[in-house]
């Protein structure tokens, strides 16, 4: 079990998002030479003999998915021998990577990332497509949540889901100082003007809720094309441009949003379910902290990946579909819980939280909320914006909303 991270470390992969998806839009057509999807040939049932997985993660993903795979060595040596871990930012893997390709050296059997890695690595064609060849051995995808069903098509063939949230956007506020929340956008507004400086988001490049609140907002303010950020939210952009003109500074990342919440510097944040869930769990933010969604929200939802390089052999590719198998079962997902920190995290239909790990049912028992389970279900769910779309929302807020205001 990997040692629980402090809610700074979480915001990680948010810190490095908007680097990634600048280098994805740089970074040119895929290479014309490399070989086909699965040049070395067909995949066996099990490798020949166990062998050494290299897992590199750029997405926090090992929090919620370590202790599925321990198990898996721990029940299976025969196919897997031993694991090595390492993380990576998440701009360093495309040209990790492809530079292993180019030497033929692949040492990297299988990454765990998000849209920002997967797409990254698609655009330049860097892994193996195991899908739809060999989706009949990963049965699990069959039982996928519906929205999870969405986000593996947003993937194509080269990543399968293993975890997945709902996210947000949420705001976050804590009751002593907020006694009644806003609970539309104009509300949010009339507040911000009337509290300034007390609204506070960070930066959407750097930020998963700041991220989500942007691309959330169109649904709330109802936009002609929530899904195109350059000609389609129009009304979004008017909206951050006003809530701006009372948001003193923006932090650069989600970590220093919580601790405002906690220290009274801010009393309205932006948060998603992971957010607001794990850092009282931590203690980050205090235990009263409450929630609420703004009226006509949509779930932007979010997940995490595994892809395969090209230039790994059928053995190792044996190895890691069988892993795959392994953890998209219930008992396995139930683990993805964690203490919050992707909420729910699993990905798969029939996994409540009694069948999670006693710490998780535990934490979120005390930490969670009754009232998700009936948001999940009660409110439509969405794919976040693609990735050149993002970039250009992100060169944007920081051109024309907020970029002044980042405070580093």
């Amino acid at each position: 079990m990997p040692v629980h991270r402090s809610i700074g470390t979480i915001d990680r992969r948010t810190l490095v998002v908007a680097g990634l998806l600048t280098a994805l839009v740089a970074g040119g057509a895929p290479t014309t030479n490399k070989p086909s999807a699965n040049s070395t040939g067909d995949v066996p049932e099990k490798p020949s003999k166990a062998v050494t997985l290299n897992i590199l993660d750029v997405a926090g993903n090992l929090q919620l998915t370590q202790p599925m795979i321990d198990d898996f060595v721990h029940q299976h040596a025969d196919i897997v021998s031993n694991v090595t871990y390492s993380k990576a930012p998440a701009p360093e893997l495309a040209g990790k990577i492809k530079a292993q390709q180019n030497a033929n050296r692949v040492d990297i059997d299988l990454v765990l990332t998000g849209t920002d890695g997967l797409s990254a690595g698609q655009e330049q064609g860097l892994w193996l497509d195991l899908l739809p060849k060999y989706a009949d051995r990963i049965p699990g995808m069959k039982e996928y949540l519906p929205p999870a069903q969405k986000m593996q098509e947003l993937a194509g063939n080269s990543g399968v889901t293993v975890t997945y949230y709902p996210s947000g956007p949420l705001i976050e506020y804590l009751p002593a100082k907020v006694p009644a929340p806003p609970r539309t956008a104009d509300e949010l507004l009339a507040y911000a003007k009337a509290n300034k400086g007390k609204v506070m988001y960070a930066r959407p490049a750097n930020s998963d809720p700041g991220r989500t609140f942007v691309m959330g907002l169109p649904y709330i303010v109802g936009d002609k094309d929530p899904k195109d950020p350059v000609n389609g939210w129009d009304k979004t952009w008017a909206y951050l441009k006003e809530l701006n003109q009372y948001v003193d500074f923006y932090p650069s990342g989600t970590a220093d949003t919580m601790k405002a919440l906690a220290n009274g510097s801010a009393n309205v944040i932006a948060s998603t379910t992971g957010w607001d869930i794990n850092p009282r769990v931590l203690g980050t933010v205090p235990k009263e902290a409450m929630i609420t969604p703004l009226k006509g929200f949509h779930w932007v939802t979010d997940a995490h990946y595994a892809a395969v390089p090209r230039g790994v052999s059928t053995d190792k590719q044996a190895a890691v579909l069988q892993l795959l198998q392994f953890m998209l079962t219930q008992e396995r997902q139930a683990k993805s819980y964690d203490k919050g920190y992707f909420y729910p995290g699993r990905a798969i239909k029939g996994v409540d939280l009694s069948k999670a790990p006693q710490d998780s049912q535990d934490a979120i028992t005390e930490y969670g909320r009754p009232e998700y389970d009936k948001l999940i279900a009660d409110n439509p769910t969405e794919v976040p914006t693609d990735a050149k779309g993002l970039v250009a929302a992100f060169d944007k807020w920081d051109r024309e909303v907020g970029g002044s205001k980042v405070k580093k």
